[in-house]
């Protein structure tokens, strides 16, 4: 049995594409940037006189503020009105990357990143309601596919853009190129972007709420992000804050189910179609955000490549994600319908992680290409049906809440699998470590081979035999590490793959839209 929606009324064709470009730059403005800045880092230390940890606190945070503003999007667009909201939050994103551009100490640029954290959260989440919301119900699939598109594209780009001017001119022009567009895009949005169609305000803010989320959102992003730099419960202040989350997020969820007028309708989870979608989400976050931070040092540490080069590389997926996502909303669902859809892309994606995981040293771009168009149709055919089975029936306020938990959600997963791609690359290491060495001994001839023809090499180059013999040994040394993070990471390939597949009974527990009865209730 379908989920019954009702009909909505629906936008001018010209002013609806002129808002959903407006508000997707946006969007997307604060998704080039906040990917930019990673391929940054390492002038930006030179710059600020930071260490490579402290140099990472740009990041974290920017993903404080995030992950603050994301699920009280939608109180504050009722609040305020989400014109005025979403508008004053492009103003301030714009505002913040001029002072970002103009610091010269770690400390104010932290803390300007976690203003503009802030304000870049309330752009995703608001964005995402707003493209939804300029669609009727029906079309609801292809409201999330150019949604999804901007999700792709901004974050395949950024690296290339940062790069690039990195190299150049210097860091500050990450933050400064953001100005004259923030500029534009403030006047445009104030001009074109509509309140809520129910006009609902809110008679009074749910403060305990929003302490309470704060805490614990807060405490669970710091313990996620600096867990594993700190040692995880070996150290006094990560149990702190992992019992600050605990707390945190118990008394969020008692408060929102409570209250009359919650800071975040939570209570929307009993709609079993949105916890599922979710969920799912968070899944895809884990897994895809998660290969899309792995991926990068994969081919950077063992395969030797540039963050250009990387870059570079990523646009083509990012290119064929965009018609792929068109080619689901518009032709796909309408074929294979919601449910059959989001399973072929979990296949794929499986199938595109299963190919990554026979990698070896002598894998190029060719070797990687198809496998990534593989997955970028795979990443269509599933979060396109998904959102749009999550989201069915959702309008105004709901939809706008709706939205900003979905993407909570995402960058929990994404936080979460970073923390589980390095835990289980590292567990792998240390046990394929431990494997190889043990065949560098006297006793086995291939190993003595490889060691004696790489001592030759040397001493054709003018070594004494001592000095020879150290580097042989240090250059086996080498290709041992190469060969171990290759195997660590084709394991960690392979058992992402398996759990997408795992994922599959879910799809069947979500209903699929009805929209052929929309017109008679």
């Amino acid at each position: 049995m379908g989920v019954v929606i009702q009909e909505n009324k629906k936008t001018s064709s010209a002013g609806k594409w002129i808002l959903i470009s407006i508000v997707l730059s946006a969007a997307m403005m604060e998704l080039i940037d906040s990917t930019s800045v990673g391929v940054a880092r390492a002038d930006m230390m030179g710059g600020l006189g930071a260490t490579s940890i402290e140099i990472a606190w740009i990041v974290t945070a920017y993903a404080l503020g995030n992950v603050i503003t994301v699920p009280l999007s939608a109180m504050l667009s009722s609040l305020f009105g989400r014109k005025l909201y979403f508008t004053v939050s492009v103003a301030i994103f714009t505002i913040t990357s001029f002072m970002c551009g103009i610091s010269t100490s770690l400390l104010v640029i932290t803390l300007w990143r976690f203003v503009q954290g802030l304000a870049g959260g309330a752009l995703l989440s608001t964005a995402q309601s707003i493209i939804a919301d300029a669609f009727p119900p029906e079309d609801i699939a292809t409201a999330t596919a150019i949604f999804g598109m901007g999700m792709m594209v901004g974050p395949a780009i950024g690296p290339v853009i940062g790069g690039y001017i990195t190299d150049t001119f210097s860091w500050n022009w990450i933050f400064f190129i953001n100005v004259p567009i923030g500029i534009i895009s403030t006047i445009l949005c104030w001009k074109y972007v509509p309140n809520f169609a129910d006009n609902v305000k809110i008679k009074k803010i749910d403060i305990w709420g929003v302490v309470f989320m704060i805490i614990g959102l807060c405490s669970l992003q710091y313990f996620l992000e600096e867990g594993m730099n700190k040692d995880w419960f070996e150290s006094t202040e990560i149990i702190i804050v992992f019992i600050m989350a605990v707390i945190g997020l118990a008394a969020f969820i008692w408060r929102e189910l409570s209250v009359e007028e919650p800071a975040v309708k939570i209570s929307l989870y009993r709609n079993k179609n949105l916890a599922i979608g979710h969920f799912m989400n968070l899944i895809l976050g884990m897994l895809l955000i998660g290969l899309s931070f792995v991926f990068p040092l994969f081919v950077q540490i063992t395969l030797g490549w540039t963050p250009l080069k990387q870059g570079v590389f990523l646009i083509f997926p990012a290119v064929a994600s965009i018609f792929a996502m068109l080619f689901v909303s518009k032709f796909l669902l309408k074929k294979i319908g919601y449910h059959f859809s989001s399973i072929f892309g979990i296949i794929l994606i499986a199938v595109f992680m299963m190919m990554l995981s026979h990698s070896s040293p002598n894998s190029s771009e060719n070797t990687f290409f198809w496998p990534f168009i593989i997955q970028s149709f795979g990443k269509a055919m599933l979060a396109v049906p998904l959102m749009a089975m999550a989201l069915v029936g959702l309008r105004g306020g709901d939809l706008a809440q709706a939205t900003g938990l979905s993407n909570i959600m995402r960058q929990l997963g994404s936080a979460l699998g970073i923390v589980l791609v390095n835990i289980f690359v590292q567990h792998q290491d240390a046990i394929t470590n431990n494997i190889m060495s043990a065949y560098i001994n006297p006793y086995n001839s291939i190993a003595t081979q490889r060691i004696a023809s790489y001592q030759a090499i040397f001493e054709s180059f003018g070594y004494s035999a001592d000095k020879a013999l150290s580097a042989a040994y240090e250059a086996m040394e080498r290709t041992i590490q190469t060969q171990m993070h290759i195997v660590s990471y084709d394991n960690m390939y392979l058992a992402f793959g398996l759990l997408m597949i795992i994922t599959i009974p879910l799809i069947f527990m979500i209903q699929s839209p009805n929209f052929g009865n929309s017109k008679k209730k």
